[in-house]
């Protein structure tokens, strides 16, 4: 029987009492809740100190570019379906050099689970403002404060109609991990934006002020598949934060749309196309 220990990777390098900690204790909890093997499952990283994740565990990984993380985790559950892909990225890998391809990525719904650390900062480099600052932030470069409108991730990812939208904390694991897993099991791209604190350069957003603030939906008196609810609800921020699953709704994933898997994944499939198709394939396009 699978446990928290069989994910257990590298020793960590992050700050002590950074809200990647939770994360990652979320992520393992969730596979172990679904019984998921170590063998089974594929994180996708961008760069950052959310990238540096699939270091501390056991699993098959991948390490992408800035921005770039959505791209491989696509093309690897295209390939082997089989396998639960999790994407990986902090809220300026996601939402700043990754904002392209985290747009068509829902338009496009593979069947992957996106995990942001959404701190609210460039941590890695030291400190800037990022797409989901507070305005009013100040930081080493923007010291008179942030005036850009930031970003709301989950609105947009609701405006686009992606299947399943959420928000977690990290300093609530056993509700963060139970987002994980619900976000999983959804079939098609899964968003979970987890809040999560940077210690050392945004002393703005603590754990304190995080806590005084967020709320769980109510399962009583929120239903996740009224999708003008849910984007009215994705606008509430400042004395109130709430957390959960916004919108959820069906439909058919990328692989689902792809003829060339209709035998099944890619990795399973035996009858690969001969050389002559291949090369009549190839003079098409001479």
């Amino acid at each position: 029987m699978v446990s928290v220990d069989d994910f257990r990777g590298g020793e960590t390098a992050w700050c002590p009492g950074c809200g990647n900690f939770g994360v990652l204790m979320a992520v393992k909890t969730a596979l172990v809740k679904l019984g998921k093997m170590p063998h089974e499952v594929l994180l996708v990283s961008g760069i950052g100190q959310s990238g540096k994740l699939p270091h501390y565990m056991k699993c098959n990984t991948f390490n992408s570019l800035h921005g770039r993380t959505i791209p491989p985790a696509t093309g690897a559950k295209a390939a082997n379906h089989g396998l639960t892909v999790l994407a990986v990225g902090g809220d300026g890998d996601t939402y700043g050099e990754g904002g392209n391809h985290f747009i068509h990525g829902i338009r496009r719904n593979p069947d992957i689970t996106m995990i942001v650390h959404n701190n609210q900062i460039y941590g890695l480099t030291k400190g800037q403002a990022s797409p989901t600052s507070d305005l009013g932030m100040k930081t080493k470069v923007q010291s008179h404060g942030v005036f850009e409108t930031p970003l709301n991730p989950l609105a947009l990812a609701i405006s686009l109609d992606c299947g399943f939208v959420s928000r977690g904390f990290s300093g609530d694991i056993n509700h963060l991990s139970s987002l994980i897993a619900k976000a999983i099991k959804h079939k098609g791209f899964s968003l979970v934006d987890m809040l999560q604190p940077c210690v050392i350069f945004n002393r703005l957003n603590t754990f304190k002020w995080y806590k005084e603030r967020v709320y769980k939906l109510s399962d009583s008196d929120y239903s996740p598949d009224d999708r003008t609810a849910a984007f009215e609800k994705s606008l509430e921020w400042g004395d109130k934060i709430p957390l959960g699953v916004f919108y959820e709704r069906s439909g058919p994933s990328f692989e689902d749309n792809l003829p060339a898997l209709a035998d099944g994944a890619l990795a399973k499939q035996i009858n690969h196309p001969d050389a002559g198709t291949l090369n009549k394939l190839i003079e098409m396009f001479m």
